[in-house]
């Protein structure tokens, strides 16, 4: 027998399907809902939930609920280095992005020590929100050596990828990375930036990139919605 909140999660579904629910549209107050459908408040929010999981439905405290294009899952291998650009536009999603700041900073521990550096030394830090279809996606923090990249980022703007502009700009291929997978905590400001809803998941991957050289180039701590972006990787015996 199928549960009472799948039949009103599909019955909404399928209102959303038709356009009797568009996009943009907000939804009635759950004791409208569930008056209507015919069911408690709590089967209502069940379904509701599972809408917002699907990346379906939107939540605004205070506000209600709305309905919102849903994106389509960006996969990527792990083992193949590209950048949060390509993989966007690999999957035909419209790119656009929120340059929070482009600073000349001082060296932290943890950078010195993935780049080679010594603590204080000058780096540059860029901040970015990445959208696919005007819906946040990712969360980027690159810091790069500042003696290798100089002013590159004071004669042009940054805009897509990393990778694109290092080698344009600054002759720097960048060839391979080591990634950590991390689960960011929940107090992690940079990732609540991507929980579009209480239910959303993101990934951090810390990476330390290489150029052709095998110098240290470039360390982010890369934030990626786990329902946009599906990583996987091929383990063989």
């Amino acid at each position: 027998m199928i549960p009472n909140y799948i039949l009103i999660k599909d019955k909404l579904d399928r209102m959303m399907v038709s356009g009797e629910l568009p996009v943009g549209a907000k939804l009635p107050s759950e004791p409208e809902l569930a008056a209507s459908f015919g069911v408690s408040r709590e089967t209502l929010r069940a379904a509701l939930k599972q809408l917002e999981q699907e990346g379906k439905l939107r939540c605004r405290n205070g506000v209600g609920r709305f309905v919102i294009r849903p994106l389509h899952s960006i996969p990527s291998s792990i083992d193949k280095l590209g950048s949060t650009s390509e993989m966007i536009h690999a999957s035909g999603l419209q790119e656009t992005e929120v340059q929070e700041s482009v600073r000349i900073d001082r060296c932290q521990q943890e950078w010195a020590e993935n780049l080679s550096l010594e603590e204080g030394d000058d780096v540059i830090v860029i901040e970015r929100v990445r959208k696919a279809n005007d819906d946040p996606v990712s969360f980027n923090i690159n810091v790069l050596p500042h003696g290798i990249v100089g002013m590159a980022f004071a004669r042009r703007p940054l805009q897509g990828s990393l990778m694109t502009f290092l080698e344009e700009e600054c002759s720097i291929r960048l060839v391979s990375a080591m990634s950590e997978v991390i689960v960011p905590a929940a107090k992690d400001l940079h990732a609540k930036k991507l929980r579009v809803s209480p239910e959303a998941t993101v990934l951090l991957l810390k990476q330390t990139h290489f150029d052709e050289d095998n110098r240290p180039v470039l360390f982010s701590y890369d934030y990626y919605r786990n329902d946009v972006f599906k990583f996987w990787v091929r383990r063989s015996r």
